[in-house]
């Protein structure tokens, strides 16, 4: 039992140092300005690694939507850069390097700069990726068309205009009506008092024509 405070000293400063370890390790990629959330498009975009080692270079990389990786700069400890196509300049980034921080400046955002951003430590043949930060257009939203709604307006004026109009067509078809039968009545009687008139004519022509009794 006498080593037991030993042991239990060794294991503490392994821990101690293993979770030392892990927080130099951590790495991380923001905008320099704390309050952005979207870049807008022409806008200066500056953006700041925090590394852990001041003795290796850091790269930069893009992801783009289709998680594609771009690189755009190395930055050697000596601050010498090196850009894609091996050009030591760029028209469109800038890079500057200190001792645990690293930044890169874009000075014109666009949207073929839209992506996330991440900077990496090449350290013993092997990468570290910090934290990714996005940098994308804040995303705009459209009214639905209003033009719909004029179509049954519409159709419901031409619904009314057909209920007005009709009862007057129907008011004129049922005064027509009675003129017809009025008519019909009235030649009816003119054809019935023709007929009597004719036949009481004929019965005083044939009884005038029978000779008298005397």
């Amino acid at each position: 039992m006498a080593g037991s405070p030993a042991l239990l000293l060794l294991l503490s400063l392994g821990l101690c140092c293993t979770g030392t370890q892990a927080q130099r390790n951590t790495m991380e990629a923001r905008f320099f300005n704390r309050n952005m959330k979207h870049p807008q498009e022409g806008q200066r975009l500056e953006l700041e690694c925090l590394h852990y080692n001041k003795d290796s270079g850091v790269s930069w990389v893009r992801q783009d939507k289709d998680g594609k990786l771009h690189f755009i700069v190395y930055i050697s400890m000596l601050s010498q850069t090196t850009y894609p196509g091996n050009e030591k300049t760029s028209s469109q980034f800038e890079v500057s390097g200190g001792d645990y921080i690293c930044m890169l400046v874009v000075k014109s955002f666009r949207a073929q700069d839209q992506g996330t951003y991440f900077c990496v430590n090449y350290i013993n043949q092997v990468l570290y990726f910090s934290s990714g930060q996005p940098a994308f257009f804040p995303v705009t939203t459209t009214a639905a068309p209003t033009t719909s709604t004029a179509t049954p307006q519409s159709s419901q004026v031409t619904t009314k205009d057909n209920s007005q109009q009709s009862p007057h067509a129907e008011g004129t078809s049922n005064e027509n009506t009675p003129r017809f039968y009025c008519k019909s009545v009235m030649w009816v009687n003119l054809a019935c008092a023709c007929l009597l008139l004719l036949t009481a004519i004929t019965i005083t022509i044939t009884h005038c024509q029978r000779p008298s009794s005397a």
